[in-house]
């Protein structure tokens, strides 16, 4: 089974705040989504994160998640997308 269709890229935009990571990263072992890369930057006070993760053992569906990540992101006053890697590697080629 090809290991990139379980791969979802999600993003993280906003204004910096305290707790970021940790509640997205809560949200994602809570629900049995394993991080599998990382890269976040604070760039005068604007936070960027995007992460490559395996949604393989995902406790809920992919479109479930990614609704509960973007209500999630309305909490912390962060906008947080969700996109299957084929589809995301697709819509960035050259």
């Amino acid at each position: 089974m090809d290991n990139t269709a379980n791969r979802t890229v999600i993003t993280v935009v906003g204004k910096d705040t305290v707790g970021i990571i940790a509640k997205v990263c809560t949200y994602l072992s809570e629900n049995h989504i394993n991080v599998l890369d990382i890269s976040q930057t604070i760039v005068q006070g604007f936070f960027n994160m995007m992460m490559i993760v395996d949604m393989k053992d995902a406790a809920e569906p992919f479109a479930e998640c990614a609704a509960q990540l973007e209500k999630l992101g309305e909490e912390i006053g962060v906008s947080i997308k969700c996109q299957r890697e084929e589809i995301f590697d697709k819509m960035h080629r050259l």
